[in-house]
Parts: C-alpha cells; structure tokens; sequence
C-alpha cells in the first residue's frame, strides 16, 4: 500500500526540489546562453503592445532579456530572480545601456509585492522551471492588476529544450509528483494554471534558432555553462558522462538544418499574451 503524503509533507518535498533547481541555475554562467535569447524578450514586448510607464515584473528574469526590451520602451522595470549572480549580470546589462530598472531578488512562488501592483506581468524561459506550477501562475496573477497583461514565452514539450530535459530525465529521473516544465508550453495547461484569473488568452507558436558552429560547439557551451546541463554530468561517472555526451550532440543534430557544420537549431516555443480578469 503506497503511502499518502500530507500537504506539510508535499510542501517540504517541492522546497527540497526548489533548492536543488536553485544550486543548479545558479552554477555555471546562464547569462552566456541567456543573452543569445534576446530576440524572444524584444517579440514578448511587442506582442504586449507595451506601453511607456507601465509597471512591469519580469518574473524569473535570469540574466534580463526580457526587463531591459522592456525597459527600451520606457517601461517601470522590476525584474526578479532568486539567482543573485543572474540579477547582477542584468544590472551590468542595465547600467550599459543607462536603463533605469529595479533589480530584487524573489521567489516566483512567493512574490514580496501586494496585489494588483503591476500593468504586466512577463517571463521568458523563466516561471516555467517553478516545481510547484499551480503557486507561480496564481502568484503572477495576484500581482497583476485586473484588466492587466500576463505575458509569457515557454519551450513546448516537443522543442529543443523540451527533448533536452527529456532526455536528462533519462539518466537522472526527475522527483515524483514534480511535473515537466514543458507543461508550460501547452495551451491546455496554461488554462489550467490560470483558470477563472483571465478574460483572455492568445498563443502564438514561435520559434527561436539555436546557433553555434556545430553540435560539438553547443554541447560544450551548454556542459559548461548551462547550469542543469552542467549539474547533469557532474552527477554522472565517466562512461555516463560519455554517454550523455553523445546523445545530446545526436539530439542537436536531429533539430539541425544546416548542412554546413554548423548548427542552425530552430527551437518552438509559446508566445502567450493573457489578459486578467476585471472583476471576480
């Protein structure tokens, strides 16, 4: 007979999972695969008809794609992360450029601010990687005001990076009860996220293209500096790591159409603009 965990006893198990996903973004430098995303944040803005002097929280921001396209547009700028050393890449970002954005470390499945402080609520690649999704998506609505925007960029189960922690979850399974993060990049699962919280939702699938001078290229800068590639083969012995090795240069290589040596990697995600409910 299999044993029934108590919300207590669920609650602790998804903080233990939070602290291991913590250590793992935190190592290597996502900044360096982060900033070639650029273009997705600057599409996000723009599909968000982003106005100047709106309030915006970038949610799980990372290294700031999305909070400095927003901040271009003379939009009021928060952005978010619980990765210290990933804010910090963002504030050099922002002071290069002279943009005036407020930088604060926060958990996305407990944001510090009180409700309906915010016009739009965004977050690229980030949010979606929460353990306890149904927490992040009500935490994004409550901040947002009512009649406002919750926009959103996710990697669909079938895309790159979708197959990428598939295939990591061969060789080391994710815990139980802890589901996929490309749930996200569902349509289904985004209305069941966010349920009776909105008047509306549009889904764009997009896609971004990976590009580096081959597979070989891609593996080594995603081993070295992708922070759960890198936690991966350090948790595996050496013929594991050769292993794993090889099936992501093949996985690179399935989504490649190029036919040069390099690697031009097209990767589909959900480009989600949602509009918050005006009364409830």
């Amino acid at each position: 007979m299999s044993a029934v965990l108590s919300p207590s006893q669920a609650a602790v198990d998804l903080a233990a999972v939070k602290g291991k996903q913590q250590a793992a973004w935190s190592a290597g430098d996502y900044a360096v695969v982060g900033t070639t995303l650029q273009i997705v944040g600057e599409s996000l803005c723009e599909a968000l008809d982003l106005r100047p002097g709106a309030r915006v929280l970038d949610v799980a921001a990372g290294n700031g794609n999305a909070t400095l396209a927003a901040a271009r547009r003379w939009a009021d700028v928060t952005s978010t992360d619980y990765v210290p050393s990933l804010l910090e890449r963002g504030r050099v970002r922002a002071g290069a450029e002279g943009l005036p954005v407020k930088f604060e470390q926060a958990d996305a499945e407990k944001l510090q601010y009180a409700d309906a402080s915010f016009d739009v609520v965004m977050s690229t690649f980030g949010v979606m990687f929460t353990p306890d999704q149904e927490k992040a998506a009500a935490e994004m609505a409550r901040v947002c005001k009512p009649g406002g925007k919750i926009g959103l960029a996710n990697w669909t189960p079938s895309s790159l990076v979708g197959e990428l922690f598939k295939l990591i979850g061969r060789y080391l399974p994710p815990p139980a009860g802890v589901k996929p993060p490309s749930l996200w990049g569902t349509e289904e699962r985004l209305r069941e996220l966010f349920s009776d919280r909105l008047d509306s939702i549009a889904v764009e699938r997009k896609e971004f293209v990976f590009r580096y001078r081959s597979a070989a290229h891609f593996l080594d800068i995603f081993r070295t500096y992708y922070g759960p590639v890198q936690k991966a083969f350090g948790a595996l012995d050496a013929d594991r790591q050769e292993s794993l090795a090889t099936d992501l240069k093949a996985l690179a290589e399935r989504f490649n159409r190029a036919t040069d040596g390099a690697l031009v990697a097209p990767g589909q995600y959900l480009e989600v603009v949602c509009v918050t409910r005006t009364s409830l």
